[in-house]
């Protein structure tokens, strides 16, 4: 059994099932680490003010939201890094340029310049977004992640004049033309990085299981990199393994595979 000191679980398609329930076997490994010691924390493209109720089902408390913008240990902050203010206004630009709807993540709130169209209508219930507010230039230098919201296939193309950027697939049902902003310098896997550095652990003592490609950063940037079963295809060649699908035990069953839990 490898000497394993943390374990990095990715939210929507690794724990969360399609109808927003987390599988009992999940549970029941997070158990088990965490008896043994195991440092668990959940990373997510989602906010922190939006997953707390998920982090105390499972007696995790400590997280990196954010797509990697924010980590947080036991309460205390380990990284935070806001979107430079120019990046957030060529985001709100372009996205209204081209029609689309983009919600801007704040610490405490989702921020959006409409929430009138039916997609974005669709989007807050999917995520089940609580704190929404209408984004306003003085929140500029507050955002720390944002998402676009559309319909359109292959709506990145629009955004590739932004340096520094690329997006990914939100890979939910329904949502999947919807897009996450990934930072070139700030993502899943810088934030891992700093946990680790911080928490004095390496990169070899650390597992990670993710599903979209706003995970491939975090599962190249630890020893045992876990791809999903139901995982975005373009996802596997970053994983150093791939597991069962998040309906059928793939948590469990992955840490099952390296001895981590009976």
């Amino acid at each position: 059994m490898p000497d394993i000191k943390i374990v990095f679980l990715d939210i929507d398609g690794t724990i969360l099932r399609p109808d927003d329930t987390i599988e009992e076997s999940t549970k029941q490994a997070v158990s088990q680490l965490q008896r043994k010691g195991i440092e668990v924390f959940l990373a997510t493209g989602r906010p922190l003010h939006e997953i707390t109720d998920i982090g105390d089902e499972l007696s995790i408390t400590s997280y990196i939201a954010y797509n990697g913008a924010f980590a947080t240990h036991q309460g205390k902050t380990l990284f935070n890094e806001p979107l430079p203010g120019e990046l957030v206004e060529e985001l709100v630009n372009t996205t209204k340029e081209n029609n689309f709807d983009i919600v801007l993540y704040s610490q405490h709130q989702n921020l959006f310049l409409s929430m009138e169209s039916e997609i974005t209508k669709d989007f807050i219930k999917t995520f089940h977004l609580r704190k929404n507010a209408i984004f306003d230039d003085s929140k500029t230098k507050e955002i720390l992640g944002s998402s676009i919201i559309t319909t359109e296939a292959h709506a990145e193309k629009r955004f590739e004049h932004i340096a520094e950027i690329h997006l990914s697939s939100v890979n939910v049902e329904g949502m999947k033309n919807c897009r996450d902003v990934i930072r070139d310098k700030v993502n899943k896997g810088v934030a891992v990085s700093a946990v680790l550095a911080e928490l004095e652990i390496s990169p070899q003592q650390a597992v990670a299981f993710g599903d979209g490609m706003n995970d491939k950063e975090m599962l190249s940037s630890v020893g045992f990199g876990f791809a999903m079963g139901n995982a975005n295809p373009d996802l596997f060649s970053y994983a150093s393994y791939r597991t069962t699908d998040v309906e059928n035990a793939g948590v469990y069953n992955g840490l099952k595979s390296i001895e981590l839990v009976d």
